[in-house]
């Protein structure tokens, strides 16, 4: 089957809303290298709620593996790569990619 017939190699946008104790414990650095690591450009944002706001754009297939460990459980992982915090719910959202990011920052 080829790579992109399932839409895997569409560039996308993805905004993911992430609550739970996700501030203060290195959650958007993690966040930020798992980003990195996938090839993804965006953001990742403390929100004044509480919530962590994940902005990512790059091939669907890409994204979508980020929203999955945003997702994850978590438990048991490798301390060096396991997730910081506690993730009690993700929203997401996808559309089109605006191309306003150039790598990933934390803010």
């Amino acid at each position: 089957m080829d790579a992109d017939s399932d839409g895997g190699d569409e560039v996308v946008r993805l905004t993911a809303w992430v609550r739970g104790r996700v501030q203060g414990v290195g959650f958007r650095w993690w966040v930020r290298a798992r980003a990195l690591e996938l090839g993804l450009a965006g953001s990742a944002t403390n929100l004044s709620d509480g919530r962590v706001e994940v902005v990512a754009e790059g091939p669907r297939e890409r994204c979508r593996r980020l929203l999955d460990l945003l997702t994850a459980d978590d438990s048991g992982s490798d301390t060096l790569t396991a997730r910081p915090g506690k993730v009690t719910g993700v929203a997401e959202r996808w559309s089109g990619a605006r191309g306003e990011a150039a790598g990933f920052v934390e803010r």
